[in-house]
């Protein structure tokens, strides 16, 4: 099973974060009380202490920040209605805007999503109408937030860049730290794990340099989900434990579920299933306690995953509708079932033959009343035989009746059946997909085994960087290194097609070139790729299916200032003296191909300062810009010379940056592997 894996979002509503109160903070609770409980306290005073002393207890009892914020604003509402001056006016506004703020806090905690937006938007336009930049970006920020949770993540982003560059312009560094951390979260959607990491560790960074223990906390876990994702396990329980310990110290009971809940993850992932279980129960009853329908479902998610592996069936499955029942909670879905208009219908039907009734009673009264006035006998008979016939009336319309319930019963019992097998199906399609999904990424485990690490390409390549962008989970291209009688064998490849069928591919290619180098123990570039054809001609010949898969590829070869080059497809860029030395591959696959020629080696004398980069097509070829064409080479050569002062890494930022910003909102069309090394 994949992990639960919980990102912590920043909602800046509040200054006070400490529920470990000072003196100092004593002394201002009690001075608050006194202007709240004096009857002279003029109307900006009462609004805004109320509002200051919400700020100070909103994390111990988010109840007590509910009434506090809904009395500011019933007070600020009140005032501005009469004729102040400017002055109080604006007072008033701004406590308003914040106490809006606030209650939108509130409502995003308990799961009312459109309430929380509707009560941030309020607040928004009020700042905007005050020209506050600080209330503004904190807005901003916020419904940043809701639609991140309902997976608008295009309008989530927008509003989140425009808090950041607000804050930025103002110097507010709390707030600049938040927005750091929700644009993190956003590149964790999007698989983006290396800017995501950096994005946290910026924001860490400042929450540290201010002493901001509720942000150090969130971007603690935040940072531990990426080393979860990373597979780093121990690394992520370290980060995850130290969130959990701030939380405790400040009692923020929604951080401390969370990280509850995530070292739950931890602990059941690594097989440890009573601790999990531990973790994942706390968690799930402090959920309960605050009623955070997003925490109430993530624990019960975890839980379920943990009963369903000790073979708790029915306690796994009613985790999962507890969960089912939080998601659609926090959606804001509403459901009408025909058991209930089944129901309306025979309240109906009661009431009309109750109704139908009292009328007959009505009429047999008056025709007794006139039988009487003709013939006593014939009054008597007429009477019995209309109570005849109303009893006769009576039974057949209690009898229908009756029916109808029944009907109506086992109509409810049908669609709760149908309800709850609906339900169970869903569950086992999830796990089902759940599983190809676990496959999946098992495949990306293996793929990344594959890869040469970091630590490695530096300790031979110190100033170099490698920009590896999968277009899914798993990818075609991969980016491959050895190291042999002192030379450095380093390559950008680019094997047929994307994704698994990809990855399938690559490992095969991977596979031949590393058997070139230890078994054969080449080094010659154009003979290791001759002998790396040969290879993966012979594998794919043993299926009983023509197979016409490949691999383009520029490998080179480095041995101190000396540099080797051979390549299939995939050509070498020198850049030196601000002019680009290019040098082209032999147009023939390694693979498959009609009258092969051997692949040819370029040899070549570098000069000090020298930057060579090889690379795949995935990155020219990718569609963007205003006009949704091609970035092509051209753009790549341009972009490459303007960059060349600066430092390798800080190109990989710019490339990788500039990337993002020409595919805008389209899809990323194929794999993109980009290397580049400074002599």
């Amino acid at each position: 099973m994949r992990p639960i894996i919980c990102i912590s979002l920043f909602l800046i509503s509040f200054s006070g974060v400490s529920q470990i109160f000072s003196d100092a903070q004593l002394y201002q609770i009690d001075s608050l009380n006194a202007v709240i409980n004096n009857p002279n306290s003029h109307d900006t005073s009462l609004a805004e202490s109320y509002l200051v002393l919400s700020e100070i207890l909103y994390i111990s009892n988010i109840d007590t920040l509910k009434y506090l914020c809904e009395k500011s604003e019933l007070i600020a509402e009140k005032s501005l209605l009469k004729n102040n001056s400017d002055k109080v006016q604006k007072s008033l506004r701004e406590s308003l805007a914040r106490a809006l703020n606030n209650i939108g806090y509130i409502n995003y905690s308990k799961g009312k999503i459109i309430e929380a937006l509707d009560y941030f938007s309020h607040s928004l336009k009020i700042q905007e109408e005050l020209g506050n930049k600080s209330g503004i970006a904190n807005s901003f920020n916020n419904i940043g937030v809701i639609y991140y949770d309902q997976g608008q993540l295009n309008e989530a982003i927008d509003y989140y860049s425009r808090s950041l560059k607000i804050y930025e312009e103002i110097g507010n560094k709390e707030g600049a730290a938040s927005s750091l951390n929700n644009i993190g979260a956003m590149h964790i959607v999007q698989e983006q794990l290396i800017e995501a990491l950096d994005y946290f560790s910026r924001s860490l960074k400042i929450e540290e340099e201010i002493g901001d223990r509720s942000g150090i906390a969130n971007s603690l876990t935040n940072l531990g989900s990426i080393y979860l994702r990373q597979e780093e396990i121990e690394k992520a329980l370290i980060y995850y434990s130290r969130s959990l310990k701030i939380q405790e110290e400040i009692g923020d009971k929604s951080g401390i579920a969370s990280s509850l809940n995530n070292i739950g993850t931890i602990y059941k992932k690594q097989g440890k299933l009573l601790e999990a279980l531990e973790y994942g129960l706390k968690s799930l009853t402090i959920s309960q306690e605050i009623g955070s329908p997003l925490r109430i479902r993530q624990a019960s998610r975890l839980l379920s995953i943990i009963y369903e592996k000790q073979g708790k069936g029915m306690k796994a499955f009613e985790m999962y509708k507890l969960s089912i029942l939080m998601r659609d909670s926090i959606s804001n879905k509403e459901t009408q079932h025909a058991v209930v208009q089944q129901q309306a219908l025979y309240e109906n039907e009661k009431n009309k033959t109750i109704d139908d009734a009292e009328h007959d009673k009505v009429l047999a009264i008056e025709q007794e009343k006139k039988a009487k006035q003709e013939v006593i006998i014939f009054s008597i008979a007429a009477g019995l035989c209309l109570v005849a016939i109303f009893l006769v009336f009576m039974l057949s319309r209690l009898k229908v009746t009756r029916k109808q319930k029944y009907i109506i019963e086992q109509q409810k019992v049908k669609v709760e059946q149908q309800k709850e097998e609906t339900e169970l199906a869903h569950y086992e399609l999830e796990e089902k997909n759940q599983e190809i999904l676990d496959s999946i990424i098992y495949a990306k485990r293996i793929q990344s085994a594959i890869l040469p690490q970091m630590k490695v390409v530096k300790e031979y390549l110190k100033e170099s960087f490698i920009v590896y962008k999968p277009k899914d989970v798993v990818a075609g291209d991969f980016y491959w290194m050895e190291q042999k009688n002192d030379k450095v064998l380093f390559a950008a490849a680019d094997c047929t097609g994307h994704g698994v069928p990809g990855a399938m591919v690559s490992v095969v290619c991977n596979n031949a070139l590393n058997r070139s180098v230890r078994e054969h123990g080449l080094t010659d570039p154009g003979e290791i790729l001759n002998k790396t054809r040969e290879i993966v001609v012979a594998e794919f010949e043993k299926s009983e299916e023509e197979v016409k898969d490949g691999m383009d590829i520029a490998i080179c070869s480095l041995e101190g200032m000396k540099l080797q080059y051979a390549g299939a497809h995939n050509p070498l860029w020198i850049i030196r003296n601000g002019e680009i030395i290019e040098t082209k591959a032999n147009k023939q696959p390694i693979g498959q191909f009609e009258n092969p020629v051997p692949y040819t080696t370029h040899s070549f004398d570098l000069e000090k300062g020298d930057a060579i980069y090889i690379f795949s097509d995935g990155y020219v070829d990718q569609f963007g810009g205003e006009r949704g064409k091609k970035f092509k080479a051209k753009a790549f050569r341009e972009l490459l010379l303007s960059i060349q002062d600066k430092a390798m890494e800080e190109q990989k930022i710019t490339i990788n940056k500039t990337f993002e910003t020409w595919k805008g909102d389209l899809e990323q069309i194929d794999d993109v592997c980009v290397i580049g090394v400074r002599v």
